[in-house]
């Protein structure tokens, strides 16, 4: 993992001194940057040779408190660039290091003041299951997936950006590389290396590539959406461009370019392949040697992750943040969604629980209803669920569809799911944990002071005010909310639950007051604590 090195107070501020004293007269300027913004410092360099294999470039960063290294690439007609990320206000100086002469040696400084309204900083794990920005600000996941979208038409592309602008999302999975299949109609307009497609040279990146990738995420981050970037994938058809069976060296050179260009993006978010397993020219020990390389060459630490086919990645290991899990059956009910929290101990994310479709493959024949039930199954029990649609319309051959290309959406899920981020942002700001979870996985909360309970599929009557007894005390009051999930509406019940103990595991309401229920799916309680009861 990469490590921060810490000065002492003293060496700090000789080195601070130092290297401002030595600033160049242009270089002492007041350039400013957004804590979590990007600076950017841009050199002219060599161009004879092969700049992307020959030249390496790196800064050292110090605020006076710690140093961190960022490494520069090779951004095409002469120009290197090193991005930094300051994860603190106040003056950062910088100096360069080269084996090219012209590029090592360059110093300066810049300020890092504070961050505008909608800036945050990057997201990391929090409280073991859960995440949040950099400032401390709850981040609850609501996902999608579309997988190829920035390699479409930028007419297309802008339409999927005005489509997310809209929409209940805050983090979307997407592949840095093109895919082959389902691309007849509209291929890739670049290409990550440069050469053909058919006959890549993999020694050189192609710039004009990267330079459009980032343009799309600083575009997401301009909406406050994450970027689940994917940097492998299986959909290579015969490895028509090989990008799916690279040489070692090249996926290793290829994962430190893009490090270097994108970590000083907070938005981003390392997803090492999608379905891995699926990827057959690698081992395990392969993705191990892939993930440390991620781990070690970015200086933020973004949250990484691996999505699986059918086989399991083993998600224990240090270098995975949390979990991207692909399994539709554990998100069909909240007990079987839990499991995995107490395998792994960390964020669980259904990134992919099959899809709202109406496609000839199984995984793609979700109605909205299901799919929002199992976002509502996952949610309840404190694991994070993921999105995607696969509509085909008559004759299209081509598949357009918004899990491949992005554009618009079609299905009747995002608008409940819009409800429910609104519901997980109200609710606890260190998550939804089970509350009484061998025994009845459909209530979460926190103990004590919030409760959500879904009936999903069930259609009861009435409910008897019951709750687990851990965290309750005798003469608590709560205020209780009937949530009808698919047609997004609130009602509150008049009247407070004033509580006292039932026997060793419930608390019951003092007046034994029951219910009634809208006798209808997808019917959610939301219970909360009375401020100042007892």
């Amino acid at each position: 993992m990469k490590k921060i090195h810490l000065l002492t107070p003293v060496h700090a501020y000789i080195l601070a001194a130092l290297m401002t004293c030595l600033l160049p007269a242009h270089a002492a300027i007041n350039i400013q940057v957004e804590q979590w913004g990007v600076f950017e410092l841009t050199l002219p360099g060599p161009t004879k040779g092969n700049p992307f294999t020959e030249v390496q470039l790196s800064a050292n960063f110090t605020n006076g408190v710690k140093t961190l290294k960022a490494n520069g690439f090779y951004d095409g007609k002469g120009l290197y660039k090193i991005r930094f990320m300051p994860d603190s206000i106040g003056n950062w100086a910088y100096i360069t290091h080269s084996n090219r002469w012209e590029l090592t040696g360059q110093q300066g400084n810049f300020v890092a003041v504070a961050p505008s309204p909608e800036n945050h900083g990057p997201v990391s794990v929090a409280h073991t299951f859960h995440f949040s920005y950099a400032d401390g600000t709850p981040f609850k996941p609501i996902g999608t997936t579309s997988y190829t979208w920035t390699h479409r038409p930028d007419k297309i592309e802008e339409q999927t950006l005005s489509t997310l602008a809209s929409s209940p999302f805050n983090k979307i999975r997407m592949c840095v590389f093109p895919q082959t299949h389902g691309t007849k109609g509209l291929p890739p307009k670049r290409f990550p290396f440069a050469g053909k497609p058919t006959k890549p040279d993999y020694s050189r990146f192609n710039p004009d590539f990267f330079q459009h990738l980032e343009k799309r995420l600083s575009q997401l981050q301009e909406l406050n959406i994450e970027a689940d970037l994917i940097l492998f994938h299986p959909y290579d058809d015969k490895h028509i461009w090989g990008l799916d069976n690279m040489a070692p060296e090249v996926e290793e050179r290829y994962l430190r370019y893009i490090v270097a260009r994108l970590s000083a993006y907070r938005n981003v978010w390392w997803s090492l392949a999608n379905e891995y397993d699926f990827i057959r020219t690698k081992t395990e020990e392969d993705w191990d040697r892939l993930f440390k390389i991620v781990a070690n060459s970015d200086p933020y630490q973004h949250l990484r992750s691996i999505h699986n086919g059918k086989k399991i990645y083993n998600h224990t290991k240090p270098w995975v943040t949390h979990v991207s899990m692909q399994n539709g059956l554990a998100v069909t009910s909240p007990g079987s969604a839990q499991l995995y929290r107490d395998v792994y101990n960390k964020p669980i994310v259904y990134d992919e629980v099959e899809y709202e479709g109406n496609y000839a493959s199984r995984w793609a024949q979700l109605s909205g209803q299901e799919l929002v039930h199992r976002f509502w199954a996952g949610s309840v029990v404190g694991t994070y669920v993921g999105h995607s649609e696969f509509f085909v319309e008559p004759g299209d051959s081509d598949k357009f569809v918004w899990l491949g290309q992005g554009g618009t959406l079609k299905g009747e899920s995002p608008a409940r799911l819009k409800f429910l981020r609104t519901i997980l942002e109200e609710g606890p700001a260190n998550g939804i944990e089970p509350t009484d979870k061998w025994w009845n996985p459909n209530i979460g909360g926190q103990r004590g002071e919030y409760y959500l309970i879904y009936f999903g599929h069930k259609t009861p009557k009435n409910w008897s005010f019951t709750l687990p007894a851990k965290g309750l005390e005798n003469g608590m009051a709560f205020n209780l909310d009937i949530i009808d999930t698919w047609g997004m509406t609130i009602t509150p019940v008049e009247g407070v639950f004033e509580i006292e103990r039932k026997d060793r595991y419930s608390f019951t309401d003092t007046h034994n007051r029951s219910i009634p229920l809208p006798q209808k799916p997808a019917i959610a309680l939301r219970i909360t604590r009375v401020i100042g009861s007892h």
